[in-house]
């Protein structure tokens, strides 16, 4: 039983991920940045999504909220397939399915206003006009914790942290129900990182946002999140909760990733996992277990057959020949 067959028994998610994969053709070649991925996300529930730098996680991002055009399977939304609806169509889920981009100062039009950048939203869609635009404007500004003095200047007088703020209240415009933070902290100082990470909390628990994060910090993932997904080269490695992931994780892989993360307490020791060699490239994976040319445990099966994803202990998923 996969992770998506589990869910469904408890309840309908809000997002149902089946079997979806995104190739781009370079140079005569496919490069499979995304490879049959499949996942379930409850309302209210923050799935984080980690992985080296090229893995595929922006990709899959965009992909589940159809910026980019998925190559093969289904993206259900409240039991709908929207990657099935013509783009016409799409513009009612738009309300429901935003996005927080990694860089504030990119995704920010800079002869735009932040009041014309956060009521950018409200016109496309033609929610509201007038005063109550005016009002749902402030509102969103205040809610970010910003100022309505704010309102009136451009992207460039603010600092990162703020952008990104301006970012958020941009996304939360049309009172969406699922937001892909897309990196949203890795443009920041580390003292702004966890503001905006408390931020982002805290307009989950008042407005009941359902979020696939997306990030390299590892520790603030699992402060964030309620489960984690580690993808390598595209591929789905483990799923579990935060916390059994970081207390004991199984594949290979995450547990490099994880003895990476610093301990505050110089009294606990951990054993550094060194990863030896460079990522493999997407547009070359090597066969079978994508993972096995840098994997300490790589055995003759690995190189001849894709590990199964199986569920190796209660709600915690693998794809490894050590658990087959």
């Amino acid at each position: 039983m996969n992770v998506v067959e589990k869910d469904m028994k408890k309840k309908t998610p809000l997002v149902e991920i089946k079997n979806l994969s995104k190739s781009f053709q370079m140079g005569g070649q496919e490069l499979k940045a995304v490879n049959n991925i499949s996942l379930s996300i409850q309302s209210g529930e923050t799935v984080g999504l980690v992985g080296e730098s090229g893995c595929g996680k922006s990709t899959l991002g965009k992909t589940v909220i159809r910026l980019n055009r998925a190559t093969s399977g289904e993206v259900l939304f409240e039991g709908d397939n929207i990657l099935s609806l013509p783009e016409k169509s799409m513009k009612k889920f738009r309300k429901d399915m935003q996005i927080i981009f990694q860089d504030p100062y990119a995704s920010l039009n800079p002869r735009m206003t932040v009041e014309e950048l956060i009521g950018e939203p409200l016109s496309i869609h033609r929610l509201i006009t007038g005063k109550a635009k005016k009002d749902r404007i402030k509102e969103l500004i205040l809610q970010v914790g910003l100022k309505p003095e704010h309102l009136h200047r451009y992207p460039h007088e603010f600092s990162g942290g703020q952008r990104q703020r301006i970012g958020i209240a941009r996304a939360l415009a049309l009172n969406p129900k699922f937001i892909v933070c897309d990196e949203p902290i890795s443009a920041l100082d580390v003292s702004i990182q966890a503001q905006v990470v408390n931020l982002l909390k805290q307009l989950q628990q008042e407005l009941g946002l359902t979020y696939l994060f997306i990030a390299h910090d590892l520790s603030m993932v699992k402060y964030i999140s309620d489960r984690i997904l580690v993808m390598y080269l595209g591929n789905m490695m483990e799923l579990a909760d935060s916390e059994s992931l970081s207390r004991e994780p199984l594949h290979p892989y995450t547990q490099a990733l994880m003895s990476a993360v610093p301990i505050p307490d110089p009294a606990i020791k951990r054993e550094r996992i060194v990863l030896e060699g460079e990522v493999p490239s997407p547009l070359h994976p090597p066969s079978g277990c994508v993972f096995r040319t840098r994997c300490m445990h790589a055995m003759d099966i690995c190189s001849k057959q894709v590990p199964t994803w199986k569920e190796v202990k209660e709600s915690h998923f693998t794809a490894c020949h050590l658990y087959n």
